[in-house]
């Protein structure tokens, strides 16, 4: 098993419950922990035996930015479900922060993970 980390994806969508927040996009910060199988494109070395963290960060900003949910645990759902869909991916942590949460924190966090 092998695992890749896509750290601080940095998007603005719509989250939230409030009258502002569902008017406004919001900056969010997305942490991607991935295992999956390297088995193979540890030996071939070729793009097409390993896992495309490229295609899928790429599904991941689409869906982010056109959505509209109103929790976190959603949008972090979502995004399980969107790495998932790769079939060397077994198991998947996602982290999505929320800087403008609170007035005086850094940050809120939900953190999910989901496993073939």
């Amino acid at each position: 098993m092998a695992k890749i980390r896509i750290t601080d994806l940095r998007l603005r969508t719509i989250i939230g419950a409030n009258d502002w927040e569902r008017n406004n996009k919001q900056d969010i910060i997305i942490n991607i922990t991935i295992d999956y199988d390297a088995k193979r494109s540890s030996q071939t070395d070729k793009l097409k035996d390993t896992l495309d963290y490229k295609g899928i960060t790429k599904s991941i900003v689409k869906m982010a930015e056109t959505s509209d949910y109103f929790l976190l645990e959603k949008l972090a759902d979502s995004i399980l479900n969107i790495i998932l869909e790769h079939p060397l991916a077994k198991q998947v942590t996602v982290r999505v922060d929320k800087p403008a949460a609170l007035r005086f924190a850094d940050s809120v966090s939900v953190e999910l993970s989901k496993e073939k």
